[in-house]
């Protein structure tokens, strides 16, 4: 390949060298050959720190090495990363990515069914578009995986989340019916008639005839008056019950914390994972003990609403100085759009370190939040996450630090297939970078 007719497709940021590289394994045929990333900053994702000239092979789509003094099998696309980071993929802990385009317009918003006769039977899944625009923007950012909730519509219960990989394809899905989610502070109170008594009461009930259910379908009478839920729903919650499914709960103050951690006096199968906990901070030693993970948001140290006033960005720094396992994703607006967010929220945990009187993370602690945490907490530990063998090939190489604001992604692989970081964003930026003699009408020139 001349130097004329090359074209580097990933950037003016990459050596001449590592992109001819990336372009030959972008057009070797998918798992065809190992690919050995080499001579990176190398972080493996699971909460220890970077470590020096680390090596990366990716075989048949998945992690068979990572570390120092890896040996490069033969015939293995070498890509010289010297001078570049290596991470896992991030992995959004908590978002609405592919469920809505543009969220203002309903034609494009399924992040919600207002007029639905059904609830907790929702299974986001199939409605999920892996061509919406957000999902190519949040790839190019080094977003990988992604825990995907459904909004609550038609009472507390949203309907069953799932787990969706970014790739350029038409199969997102990784895992779905991954979670039910369920609303439990201020909104679920609105929505189970406008008291947490009420909320309360009716998830209990809504339990009771779940498991009535699962102990005979066959007499369950969805339709009666004094019925909670309709059969659908009925049997959707079933899982939940019986703890095959994970329950995911959105949930903020202190207090209410600890009243869903009560719950499992009376249903001990109960899987729970807290999703918003803004103050389980103060709380923190009685979610641990619980073994409870937690999804937050590291951005949140305003007491916008009643149940957070204890807000504090030293939040995940003391929960998981307690013990407790936190990951975390958007709970705080922009949800279907910006997870490219993900690395300035654990940067900004590394960054409390060194403020006076707050609590933050070290550098692998934080990225442990966006990698190998959110991927335990969805019972996908063993299959993503981190950088561990036998872990799914995503892979990142960054231009410099990940979890600082200048550096970006110069090649992403999602089960060891290279992905295209071009989106339309970029194709925006490249087509008005340098504007030159159009088709624009000279009124509009100066």
């Amino acid at each position: 390949m001349s130097k004329a007719a090359f074209k580097n497709p990933f950037g003016s940021s990459l050596s001449r060298t590592l992109a001819c590289a990336l372009v030959m394994a972008f057009s070797t045929p998918a798992l065809a050959q190992s690919i050995a990333i080499t001579g990176a900053t190398l972080a493996i994702g699971d909460g220890s720190e970077p470590i020096q000239n680390g090596t990366v092979v990716i075989t048949a789509g998945k992690v068979v090495a990572a570390g120092t003094g890896i040996a490069v099998p033969p015939g293995a696309k070498t890509i010289d990363a010297a001078g570049k980071w290596v991470t896992p993929g991030i992995v959004s802990g908590f978002s609405r990515l592919g469920l809505a385009e543009v969220p203002g317009v309903k034609e494009t918003n399924d992040t919600r069914a207002a007029r639905s006769p059904f609830s907790a039977a929702i299974d986001v899944a199939p409605a999920i578009n892996p061509l919406a625009n957000p999902v190519a923007i949040s790839r190019t950012a080094g977003i990988t995986r992604a825990v995907v909730a459904p909004v609550a519509a038609n009472g507390i219960f949203a309907g069953q989340g799932a787990v969706v990989d970014l790739g350029a394809d038409l199969t997102p899905i990784t895992r779905p019916r991954a979670f039910q989610y369920v609303e439990m502070g201020e909104e679920g109170k609105d929505d189970a008639g406008g008291s947490r008594a009420a909320m309360i009461l009716t998830f209990r009930m809504m339990l009771r005839e779940a498991q009535e259910f699962a102990k005979a379908p066959a007499s369950y009478d969805g339709r009666s008056k004094d019925a909670l839920l309709n059969r659908v729903d009925a049997e959707a919650l079933v899982p939940v019950v019986t703890g095959a499914m994970p329950l995911m709960v959105h949930v903020e103050s202190a207090r209410d914390i600890l009243t869903i951690l009560s719950l499992r006096q009376d249903f001990p199968a109960l899987k729970l994972i807290l999703a918003g906990a803004t103050e389980g901070w103060m709380v923190a030693p009685q979610i641990a003990a619980a073994k409870v993970p937690v999804i937050t948001a590291g951005l949140e140290d305003l007491p916008s609403s009643f149940e957070k006033l204890a807000a504090t960005q030293s939040n995940v720094g003391r929960m998981v100085k307690a013990g407790v396992s936190v990951s975390m994703g958007m709970l705080t607006g922009d949800d279907a759009l910006q997870l490219r967010a993900a690395t300035q929220q654990a940067g900004n945990m590394v960054a409390l370190t060194k403020v006076p009187g707050a609590t933050g993370l070290s550098w692998g602690q934080a990225l442990r939040t966006i990698t190998a945490a959110p991927a335990e907490a969805m019972g996908l530990g063993d299959r993503i996450g981190s950088l561990r063998v036998g872990r799914a090939g995503d892979v990142v190489i960054w231009d410099g630090d990940p979890l600082e604001m200048t550096s970006a992604p110069v090649a992403v692989w999602i089960d060891g297939v290279a992905q295209p970081l071009e989106n339309r964003q970029t194709r925006l930026r490249d087509r008005y970078a340098t504007p030159g003699e159009g088709a624009v009408p000279k009124a509009y020139e100066w």
